[in-house]
Parts: structure tokens; C-alpha cells; sequence
């Protein structure tokens, strides 16, 4: 019988026992494990938490039933697909933003409110706030004068160019921002999320800047108007001459903008409600001056306003210091002179000294504004760029000039060009009026439909201003005489703002209103750069930043502020607005550059995650966005591009190196992704060449019970060797099973990274689970490395206390080690008495690093000392050759052909040939020889039983004791003892001591086992029955301090006396103990001090029969030196002679 059953989704309590939406929002989008400060991504839950997860007060209501009995094991990670639609129904996600803010101060102190769920529109939400972002100064106080010199062709070029990059940006932009939910944090937010943190951070302190100095702009503007258009004679400081008002102007700028900052800022401080509650105020401000604007273009056609322009010549006259354009007037029947003739004349009489230009030159009139029906377009059509310090002239006019060189008397009142133009300069004025399209995206927490109001709201005020834009520039140039447009403070129209006499009803429209909306735009600035500044410090990818994510109770950035307020008044010092303006353009350019470049990579990507609502976009567009704000960029200034680059390339690299790992599933890591595959399958068409060859090492490691590195100083030298280039794996293997030991192996992993990052290792790490060592380090010799990013080369210490292990497997994993490299075409390098090693912090002042030349390995043994000599470790340490001559070799010739070798090599080195003569086989090399195959016999006989051992391992000791006491009792001794010290003193034995061990009882497994190429140095008790038997190091000593020396009678009656025993010896093994005794003395001899040894590592046995013999053989071959490299070539060259 089937059952009905219905999931029903309960309210959630708040933390304090409420119920309102907020809370709930908490309850059901924020898992306890991502409210904290170790959450991965951004510590916002709402990105990091697709709604999956529920607490815990749910789980035990929502699987009561014995429906989903089949699937109760995976409640916790999978839970109920009604849980999950309850979460989505439930979700919010209000901004974090100036309306948090609000809502928290209408809170204190007050039973707290429901917050109502966000229900703005297209047009409210974002169409509305982007037009009053858009929309600024720029339009009022420059763009007229930008029309007057550029022309009207060339600042067409300009606006059409400079809305095109906000367009293509707002296309790249709607398709990041409906690809998923933006939270508070606008631009900033996406560029991070789609090209990671480092990008993010730089990009976002950017445009935080570019924000910052927005508002001194704004406040700027605010002080011009107040003080060229509003009240002049608020003015502080005043000017002696003409030549010193702008000095004066300038001073009084910074005077009332800082008084305004503070202000603005206080006003910010104490609460965001006032800015947010005035903010449709100052929009319209904005909408009613431009209707004023449009209104006056319209009946200028028909009745044009009437503002006369007084011209000498042609040069145009500033009206502030007389009211009649005419030299003489007619007062009655009598010619006076006007007040225009005293500015120029020395006195007021006709007789009096005048000025040449003004005497030879008539006053004449004309209308400012001759209306849109006067053809006046023709004349404004082209350029025309100024000098500073150049009077501004009416091309056309009669004028009769002076000579060439003739100075301008700086007092007289013409109007002057306060700077020199440019187009590149216009540019970088203009830009800041078309920036502001991020409004409707920081504000996507207040929208009912996001991704559907972004696109459609911010593209369609982009078209909007653009279509103001574009038409000002041509009613501009058909309504506005050019001496009016180029006059840049109205001075020719009594000191009127120009755009402001082309308004209906009256300039005071534009006046008023231009002033309120500056105001808005200062005060929203200084709103939003610190809520930015405090979302980039609350991510954690600044670490020096973190102070700035603190704030008020409220959540009010007050630090931040306080930092925003004082880079603010960096450009309030600055005073100028036609200088402030560039600088801002810079970091508004490079945040839609990376914005344009996130959607192109995203877009080219194809990552399963780019799924955006908004289809009207291309990578093509996006890749022309980018590149059209890379150009303006240089266009604007082409050092400000530079210096805005480099202080993104300075956070870069600072949160690179500095900042905290985050994981954000960004576009640039799909594209490092992208490129490592590609550069994957070109390296898989072939080996590299021999001038491209570089060890690619694969270091094996030993971990402890606690997964910590037994030996890091192999890191250490892993770190010398390589310098940060090429491949690197560190590899280690545990024994055991994958299903138990996952947890082990990770933290295994974690500690060998810890390490990795202390000793400046750049490479992998990666960690094997295998039933038995032997395996384990087997399969990462296999399958280590991707595709042609193959090791070529293992790295591993040398097993140490291998004759002292109860079941003598660590010396057979090491030599199995030796024959997989060999047959993988491997390189090996064994360092023996690796904790001697140093470490990176170690400089050695002297020494040297000799290489033992014995066989050709294809160069490893070349190539190893150079590397190494480029780390501060081994730099001053010079490097000396060492090659054996035999009996038939010409050690002279040998000498120079190796000198002219390391020559065409380009290695500097000293070279000596060592020459090694036939001679008789010592006692002491027979003698090591009998105690190696006597240790044979008794690890043959580990399989035997427990009685059958202790009968063959005591003949052996009788046999041994009686052949040794025969040949020298009087240097020679053999003890049988029962030791009480733990095994852990072995270490601290000399190592050409020879002690045969046999463990009476049965060994037990650790559980963790050592790499092969190390062996623990003490692993708890050694079992009190354990014979040793040990060949003294006195004996050991003296024989080897005799060399080739001449044998006393006794010694030879000894001799003879032994023979028979001798006789019985593996020649093989006689010639191999002889071979490593006599290079053990040479390079003892040689290279006692140097700090580093290298020589050739023989190969192990073809038949296995004597690989116990072989550890033997290499132990003889290093005693008596401190640091030991035994290197074994792959089998091809890795140095060249040729370029």
C-alpha cells in the first residue's frame, strides 16, 4: 500500500529566539562550518554555500519517516531535495552595504524590525542610480570648453570612443553579473571571482582608488562653483595681479575643499541614512538642469538669450572689470572715455599713452549664444588647441597684430588659456563623465530580478547618457560662439558658468542644481570607497588591510572612512580639477580592462559554470573592450597608464607572495589549467635536449608515527639543487590499506607541504598508501608526473642502519630502488649521512666540492657541483675533479684533455688525476671480504627454525673466532656480547664497524615503514638476544694506515697461515672489496675536508645472489667522509659542448 507524505519547511528561530527573515536568512544559507574565520572563498556563505547544507536543528527533524531508510547514511552530506527548495524559497541576500547600515542604525537601541524583503526594479534599482553616478561635473564645467578647443568632429570621436568602452564594459559586465548572484561589493566582487584573489585584490584597491579620488573630483567641482559661480567674494585668498589669481584660486581650493571633506565625512560618519535619504534629491538636481539645458537649445532656435561678447580685434575680453564694450562713450554732447579705456591707457584723458594692440585694434560685440538656427556649427567644427598663457582669439575677425615677439601684458583683461591642450589631454578630462555604470551591480541586493535588471537597466543608461552626451557635443558647437566654449571660467560672459547661459529659464537652474548634484556625487563617493575598501579587507587577501574591515557596532566602516578621507584630501591638495580628473581615469580603465578580460576568459574557457542569462555577448566584444581601455589608458597619459600599472603590479605580486591562499573557482586558474595542458601535449612529442636537460627530481622521504619528515635537510638540499626551476615531487609511501590510512595520508601530506613552503621547495607532493614499501615506492618511480613532466631523476638518503633491521628488507627496497631507476633510464643520487647536510640558512666561507670521476654517467657528476653553486649555500665553495689513471693511462695527457673538456663546457674547476697502481690484495681487504660472506651465511639462515639458527649462527662464530684469533690476536679481538643499550645508540658506532646481528625471536611489523633510501635511527628496545659480531674499528684503522707497505715476517707467517681459509673466498667479491678499499683510501686521502663528495655509485649485481655483498661493497667504498653523494647517470648525456 503506497503512503502519501508531505515535507513541510518549519521557520527557523533566530539567535535570540526571533523569528524575522533576517535570522532565518543566517539559519538556512550560512553552515556553521563557513561562518567562521577559516572559511574557504570570500567568507561570505552565500557564495561558498549553494544553500546545500542545513544546521543541525534540522537534520533530526527532516528524515523521521522510514521512506528514505534506503539513504539515512547520506543524510549528512546529501540532504533532502524539499530541504533544499526551503532553503532556496527562504533565501535573501541583502547587500552588505550602505543599506545594512541603515537598517542596523534604525535598529539600536529599539526592539529590532523585519527586514522587508528587497522590491526595487529596473528602473529605481539600477537605471536611476547609474544616470546620477554617470551624470557629474565633467557635463557642467568642462564639457562645453572641451567642444570649444577639440571641435566638434574631434570631441564627437572622443565621447563616441569613450562610450563605446563603457558600453562594451557594461555588455562584459552584465554577463558576469548574471552568471550566479553578486553580492555586495559590485566590480570588485566579480573581477575577483572570475580572474582569482590576486587579480581581484589588485584590480579592487584600483578601482577603491579610482573611487577615492572620484570624490575629490566631486568636492572640487563643488568648491569651483561655490567659489567662480555662487560666492566670489568668499574667497580667502586674493590676487595682487592678474598674473596670481590662479596661484590664488588654487589655494583657496584647498582651503574649502578640506573643510568640506570634513564635513562630507562627518556627515558619512555619523550616519549613511542621511546621504541615501537625499540621494533622489541630488538625481533631481541632475534630470532638471539637463532638461534646462535641452529647454534652452529649443528656444534659442527661435529667441536666443542675450549674452554679449566684447572683442578687441579678435582677442576676447574678460567682462569682470568694465560694463560698456566701446573705448569712448557720449555723455551729452561730450566724448568720455569708458572704464575699458582706463585698463588699457595710462589715464582717463584722450591724450593718454595706450596700449598698441588697444589703439590700433576696434571694440567690437557680438551674442554669445546665437541659437541653433545661426549655422554657427561650421566655425565650432574643427580644433583648436591652446598654449597656456595664449588669448583666447575669434578666428575670423579683422585684427591687426603686433610683431612677433611682442610679450602680453598679463593685467590686461583678456581671457587667457589657463593650460595647454591637447587631445590626449581632453581625454583623460573627459573619461571620469562616462564612469559610474557599476552602480546598478553594487546594488543587486536591492533588485527583485538581478540578472534580468542589471544588463537591462545599466545598458540602457549607458545609451541614455551617451545620447546626451553625443548631442550636447553637437548643440554645443551650434548654439555657443567659440570664444564662449573655449572660454573655460565664463569670464567673457560675466563670470556666468557657459552651459548655464545657454539654460532656460535661467543660468541659475544649471548653477544650483550643478552644485547640489557635486554634493551628492562627493558625499556617494565617499559612501562607497570605504565600503569597497572594507570588502577587499574582510576577504583576507590584503593581510595589512585587515584593520580596515573593521568598524562601528553598526557595521559602519569607520577606519576605512578615515583612510578614504585622508587619500581624499591627497587630491584636494592637488587643487586642480583638469588634474585630478587623468588620475582616476587611469583606475577606472583598468578595472573595466580586467573586467572586459574576465568575461573574454571565462567566455574562451568554456567552464561548466559560465552559464550567463544575459546571450548578448561575445568574447570578441569583450577582447575590443579590453583593448579599447588599454588604449585610453595610454591615450589619457601614457605615465599615469605606467605608474596605475605598476600599483597593480606591486598588490599583484604582493598578495601573490603575502596573501592568504583562497579558492574562488576563478577564470585564471581554468586558463593556467588551459595552458598547462597545452604545454602538457607539446612536451610529449619527444625527450628534451641535451641543452634543455635539468634534473626533474622525484625525492623520496621517510614520515614518522606523527607524519612529520624524518630527514628535512633532504628538502634542504632538494631547495639548493634546483632554485625554484624545473619539476619537483616529494614523494612517500605508507604501508597499509587506502581505506584506513586516507586520514594519515593527508596529513602526511599537509606536514611534507608545511615543510616544502619552509625550505622554499616549489613542486608536489604526493603520497602513497601501498600494502608493503617496496610497492609503494615502485608505483611513484612509474607514475609520477603528468604526461612529459616526468621525473628523471630520484633523490633518497642512503639507508644508514641497514645492517641492524630484524628483517633486512630496508637494504633489499633500497637495492630493488637502484635497479627500477636503472631500468627506467633514471638518474640516482644517494646522500649518505644526510642530517650532516646543511640547511638553507648555512653558508659555507670556504671549502670545496670534489667530484670523483671514476666512470662517464653522461655528465651528472658535471652538471650536480654547478647547479648546487648557484645557491648561497655552496657559492664560495670551489669545485675540484678528481679522475683515477690506471697503470696503461698517460696521467699527464689525461690531465689536459679533461682541462680542455671542463673548458668548452664553461665550468670553472680544478682538475687532478689521481693514479692508482697494481698491488697485492691486503689482509685487511681479505679479511673484510671473509666477515661479509660469513654475515651471508647468517641471513641465509633467517628462513631456518629457532634451533636450527642458534646451531648455525654458533659454528659460524666459532669458525669466525677461531680465523681471527689465528691471524693478528694481538690487534684483532672478537666479542660475543649480550648489549643493554637501545638500538637508538647505533647511530653514534662508528660505520665501519661490521656487526652481524641475528634476532633470536620473531620480528614484529611497524607500522610505519621507512622510504628505502632511509632507515629509522632508533625504532624503541633491541632485544636482549642479539649476538654481535663486530670487527673493531682499531683493527679497521691500523689496516687500512699499512696500505701498500711492506709485510713483517710474522704477518707473512700469518699469511700463510690464513691461506687455506682465503682460498675458499668469492674472487668476485675479493676484487670488489679490494677495488672499494683502494678508492676509499684515495678519496679519504684527497678530499678528507672538502664539504661535499660525489662520485660514481657502482651498480648493483646482475644475479641477486650477492646483493647483501653490494651494500657492504658501498659502505667500505664512503667510510670516513662526512657528506656523500653517490650519483648513477640514466643512461643519456645531460651536458654539451655546443651552444
Amino acid at each position: 500500500m503506497s503512503r502519501r507524505f508531505t515535507v513541510t519547511s518549519l521557520p527557523l528561530a533566530g539567535p535570540a529566539g526571533s523569528s524575522d527573515p533576517e535570522s532565518r536568512r543566517h539559519s538556512v544559507a550560512e553552515p556553521r562550518h563557513l561562518r567562521g574565520e577559516d572559511a574557504k572563498g570570500d567568507g561570505n556563505p552565500k557564495e561558498s554555500s549553494p544553500f546545500i547544507n542545513s544546521t543541525d536543528t534540522e537534520k533530526g527533524k527532516e528524515y523521521d519517516g522510514k521512506n528514505m531508510a534506503l539513504f539515512e547514511e547520506e543524510m549528512d552530506t546529501s540532504p533532502m531535495v524539499s530541504s533544499l527548495l526551503s532553503g532556496l524559497a527562504n533565501y535573501t541576500n541583502l547587500p552588505q552595504g550602505s543599506r545594512e547600515h541603515e537598517e542596523a542604525e534604525n535598529n539600536e537601541g529599539g526592539k529590532k524590525k523585519p527586514v522587508q524583503a528587497p522590491r526595487m526594479g529596473t528602473f529605481m534599482g539600477v537605471y536611476l542610480p547609474c544616470l546620477q553616478n554617470i551624470f557629474g561635473v565633467i557635463l557642467f564645467l568642462r564639457l562645453t570648453w572641451v567642444v570649444g578647443i577639440a571641435g566638434v568632429l574631434e570631441a564627437f570621436c572622443m565621447v563616441f570612443i569613450c562610450c563605446s568602452c563603457t558600453m562594451l564594459t557594461a555588455i562584459s559586465m552584465s554577463a558576469i553579473a548574471t552568471n550566479g548572484v553578486v553580492p555586495a561589493g559590485g566590480s570588485y566582487y566579480m573581477i575577483s571571482r572570475s580572474l582569482g584573489p590576486e587579480f581581484g585584490g589588485a584590480v579592487g584597491l584600483c578601482f577603491y582608488l579610482g573611487t577615492t579620488f572620484a570624490g575629490a573630483m566631486y568636492i572640487l567641482g563643488t568648491i569651483e562653483i561655490l567659489l567662480a559661480y555662487l560666492f566670489p567674494a568668499m574667497a580667502i585668498f586674493k590676487a595682487e595681479d592678474a598674473s596670481g589669481e590662479a596661484a590664488a584660486m588654487l589655494n583657496n581650493m584647498r582651503v574649502y575643499g578640506t573643510c568640506v571633506l570634513t564635513c562630507m565625512a562627518t556627515v558619512v560618519f555619523v550616519g549613511v541614512k542621511y546621504v541615501n535619504k537625499f540621494a533622489l534629491v541630488f538625481l533631481g538636481c541632475v534630470i532638471l538642469s539637463i532638461l534646462a539645458i535641452y529647454a534652452g537649445v529649443i528656444k534659442s532656435a527661435f529667441d536666443p538669450p542675450n549674452f554679449p561678447i566684447c572683442l578687441l580685434g579678435n582677442r576676447t575680453l574678460s567682462r569682470h572689470g568694465f560694463d560698456v564694450c566701446a573705448k569712448l562713450a557720449w555723455e551729452g554732447n561730450e566724448t568720455v572715455t569708458t572704464r575699458l579705456w582706463g585698463l588699457f591707457c595710462s589715464s582717463r584723458f584722450l591724450n593718454a599713452t595706450c596700449d598698441e594692440y588697444f589703439t590700433r585694434n576696434n571694440v567690437t560685440e557680438i551674442q554669445g549664444i546665437p541659437g541653433a538656427a545661426s549655422g554657427l556649427i561650421k566655425e565650432n567644427l574643427w580644433s583648436s588647441y591652446l598654449t597656456k598663457g595664449v588669448i583666447v582669439e575669434k578666428q575670423g575677425m579683422p585684427s591687426m597684430g603686433l610683431a612677433d615677439g611682442t610679450p602680453v601684458d598679463m593685467d590686461h583683461p583678456y581671457v587667457f588659456s589657463d593650460m595647454t591642450s591637447y587631445f590626449t589631454l581632453l581625454v583623460g578630462i573627459y573619461f571620469p563623465s562616462v564612469t559610474g555604470i557599476m552602480a546598478g551591480s553594487n546594488r543587486s541586493g536591492d533588485l527583485r530580478d538581478a540578472q534580468k535588471s542589471i544588463p537591462t537597466g545599466t545598458i540602457l543608461a549607458i545609451a541614455t547618457t551617451s545620447a546626451v552626451y553625443i548631442s550636447s557635443v553637437v548643440l554645443f558647437g551650434a548654439c555657443i560662439e567659440g570664444v564662449v566654449l573655449r572660454d573655460k571660467f565664463g569670464e567673457a560672459v560675466n563670470g556666468n558658468l557657459v552651459v548655464g547661459t545657454l539654460a532656460w529659464p535661467s543660468p541659475w537652474v544649471i548653477v544650483i542644481g550643478s552644485f547640489f548634484s557635486t554634493c551628492g556625487a562627493g558625499l556617494q563617493s565617499l559612501t562607497g570607497a570605504p565600503r569597497l575598501l572594507q570588502a577587499i579587507s574582510r576577504d583576507g587577501i590584503v593581510p595589512f588591510l585587515q584593520v580596515f574591515g573593521h568598524g562601528k557596532a553598526n557595521g559602519e566602516p569607520t577606519w576605512a572612512l578615515l583612510l578614504t578621507a585622508c587619500i581624499c584630501e591627497i587630491g584636494i591638495l592637488i587643487a586642480s580639477l583638469d588634474e585630478v580628473a587623468p588620475i582616476l581615469s587611469m583606475f577606472f580603465l583598468m578595472c573595466y580592462m580586467f573586467v572586459n578580460l574576465a568575461c573574454a576568459v571565462q567566455t574562451l574557457l568554456r567552464t561548466p559554470n559560465w552559464r550567463p542569462r544575459f546571450r548578448y555577448y561575445h568574447w570578441t566584444l569583450s577582447f575590443l573592450g579590453m583593448s579599447l581601455c588599454l588604449a585610453l589608458m595610454f591615450i589619457c597619459s601614457w605615465y599615469y597608464a605606467l605608474v596605475a600599472m605598476l600599483i597593480a603590479g606591486l598588490i599583484y605580486k604582493y598578495i601573490e607572495y603575502r596573501g592568504a591562499e583562497k579558492e574562488w573557482g576563478d577564470g585564471i586558474r581554468g586558463l593556467s589549467l588551459s595552458a598547462a595542458r597545452y604545454a602538457l601535449l607539446r612536451l610529449e612529442e619527444g625527450p628534451p635536449h641535451t641543452k634543455n636537460w635539468r634534473p626533474q627530481l622525484l625525492v623520496l622521504v621517510r614520515v614518522d608515527q606523527d607524519q612529520n619528515v624524518v630527514h628535512p635537510q633532504l628538502l634542504s638540499l632538494t631547495s639548493q639543487l634546483k632554485a625554484g626551476k624545473g619539476l619537483t615531487i616529494v614523494g612517500s609511501v605508507l604501508e597499509g590499506t587506502f581505506l584506513d590510512h586516507h586520514p594519515q595520508a593527508q596529513r602526511a601530506e599537509e606536514s611534507i607541504r608545511r615543510l616544502m613552503e619552509a625550505e622554499k621547495v616549489k613542486g608536489f607532493c604526493q603520497v602513497v598508501i601501498s600494502s608493503n614499501l617496496r610497492d609503494g615506492v615502485s608505483h611513484l618511480i612509474q607514475s609520477g608526473g603528468l604526461g612529459g613532466l616526468q621525473h628523471n631523476t630520484v633523490l633518497v638518503g642512503w639507508p644508514r642502519n641497514w645492517r641492524q633491521k630484524e628483517d633486512h628488507q630496508t637494504w633489499r627496497n633500497f637495492i630493488e630502488l637502484v635497479r627500477e631507476t636503472t631500468a627506467g633510464h633514471l638518474a640516482l643520487l644517494v646522500t649518505k649521512n644526510v642530517s650532516m647536510f646543511p640547511g638553507n640558512p648555512e653558508r659555507f666561507s670556504e671549502g670545496s666540492i670534489d667530484v670523483w670521476w671514476i666512470v662517464h654517467d653522461g655528465g651528472m657528476l658535471m652538471l650536480l657541483p654547478f647547479l648546487l653553486r648557484h645557491h648561497k649555500v655552496w657559492r664560495k665553495c670551489r669545485m675540484r675533479i678528481f679522475t683515477v689513471a690506471q697503470m696503461d693511462d698517460n696521467s699527464i695527457q689525461m690531465k689536459k684533455d679533461l682541462t680542455t673538456f671542463l673548458y668548452h663546457l664553461r665550468i670553472t674547476a680544478e682538475v687532478e688525476v689521481v693514479e692508482m697502481h697494481e698491488s697485492d690484495i691486503s689482509a685487511y681487504t681479505y679479511e673484510k671480504t671473509l666477515v661479509m660472506e660469513q654475515r651471508s651465511q647468517i641471513l641465509k639462515q633467517m628462513h631456518l627454525t629457532k634451533n636450527e639458527r642458534e646451531r648455525e649462527i654458533q659454528s659460524i662464530t666459532d669458525e669466525s673466532r677461531g680465523s681471527i684469533r689465528r691471524k693478528n690476536p694481538a690487534n684483532t679481538r672478537l666479542r660475543l656480547n649480550v648489549p643493554e643499550e637501545t638500538a637508538a645508540d647505533s647511530e653514534e658506532k662508528p660505520e665501519e664497524e661490521v656487526q652481524l646481528i641475528h634476532d633470536q625471536s620473531a620480528p614484529s611489523c611497524p607500522s610505519s615503514s621507512p622510504s628505502p633510501g632511509e632507515e629509522p635511527e632508533g625504532e624503541g628496545e633491541v632485544d636482549p638476544e642479539k649476538v654481535h659480531l663486530t670487527w673493531t674499528k682499531d683493527k679497521s684503522v691500523a689496516e687500512k694506515n699499512k696500505g701498500p707497505s711492506p709485510v713483517s715476517s710474522e704477518g707473512i707467517k700469518d699469511f700463510f697461515s690464513m691461506k687455506p681459509e682465503w682460498e675458499n673466498l668469492n674472487q668476485s667479491n675479493v676484487r670488489r672489496m679490494h677495488t672499494a678499499v683502494r678508492l676509499n683510501e684515495v678519496i679519504v686521502k684527497k678530499s678528507r675536508d672538502a664539504k661535499l663528495v660525489l662520485l660514481n655509485m657502482p651498480g648493483p649485481p646482475r644475479n641477486r645472489n650477492g646483493d647483501e655483498n653490494y651494500m657492504e661493497f658501498l659502505e667500505v667504498l664512503t667510510e670516513h667522509l662526512d657528506r656523500v653523494m653517490l650519483v648513477r647517470g640514466g643512461g643519456r648525456e645531460v651536458i654539451t659542448i655546443y651552444s
